[in-house]
């Protein structure tokens, strides 16, 4: 079966699909292309008000697909730094994406499939679901990511432990250390993803783009910066209609209409 990334929609979010289940959804250069190219499309989609990616059948995304890694060994160094470039655009348009991104996990999360949770807004994962940074147990350093945000959301030890050791983590472990937002039961994960989409969709997109864009900047700004960018997203947000909306709707006792 020839590895894809399927899209559909859920109301205002989509859902993204890896779709290899033969290994485990492993990943490679078509699908990051796909994902790339979804979110540019669903960015400019006044339909479409979140993301949720996830992985066909039983896992999310087991990472990299070592039979290519081997056979990428025979071919020029430019070969494999070109397929990682496309999983890092995938990554860098996540994270810029000014719309919520919510991974739903099952099963395994490991290697790239674990940087690629990561790289999202959001993580809700099923209990028995397996998370491992599995490059090291195969002589490889991380990509995708991961060091970027273990180092961030993570102390500088347990970090390096996850890392260096490529030890298994459960979704409730990482629920603990503040990784994953939601555990839920059993092939649950996307539906609980769906509900928290759903909760996401009824408030201001610019306001979560905003907000995202804000959060994004803070671990490189400096104190005075980040105040006068909160500064200018603040007022921007209070003079856009969904501003109006807001403040309207909180003091009449009903719900928001956000556009």
């Amino acid at each position: 079966m020839t590895a894809s990334l399927k899209s559909d929609s859920h109301g205002q979010t989509m859902v993204l699909t890896i779709s290899n289940p033969d290994h485990r959804n492993a990943l490679g250069p078509d699908i990051y292309a796909a994902g790339v190219e979804a979110l540019n499309v669903a960015e400019s989609s006044p339909d479409v008000r979140s993301v949720v990616i996830t992985g066909e059948g039983q896992h999310f995304c087991a990472g990299g697909n070592l039979q290519r890694l081997l056979d990428n060994r025979q071919q020029p160094h430019s070969v494999q730094a070109q397929s990682i470039e496309g999983l890092h655009n995938w990554v860098e348009t996540i994270r810029s994406f000014p719309k919520p991104v919510v991974a739903a996990v099952e099963g395994a999360c490991a290697g790239a499939g674990f940087s690629l949770a990561l790289a999202c807004d959001l993580i809700v994962a099923a209990h028995n679901s397996v998370f491992v940074m599995a490059y090291s147990n195969v002589g490889l350093s991380p990509d995708g990511g991961a060091t970027w945000s273990l180092m961030r959301a993570l102390p500088r030890a347990t970090a390096l432990e996850l890392l260096m050791l490529g030890e298994r983590i459960s979704a409730e472990r990482l629920q603990q250390l503040g990784v994953i937002n939601r555990v839920s039961g059993e092939r649950e994960a996307l539906d609980q993803a769906l509900a928290l989409c759903e909760r996401l969709n009824a408030r201001a997109p610019n306001a979560l783009a905003s907000i995202k864009e804000l959060a994004n900047d803070a671990p490189t700004s400096p104190l005075h910066d980040q105040l006068g960018n909160e500064r200018d997203h603040f007022v921007r947000c209070l003079h856009h209609a969904n501003g109006g909306e807001g403040i309207a709707a909180f003091l009449d006792k009903r719900p928001a209409r956000y556009r």
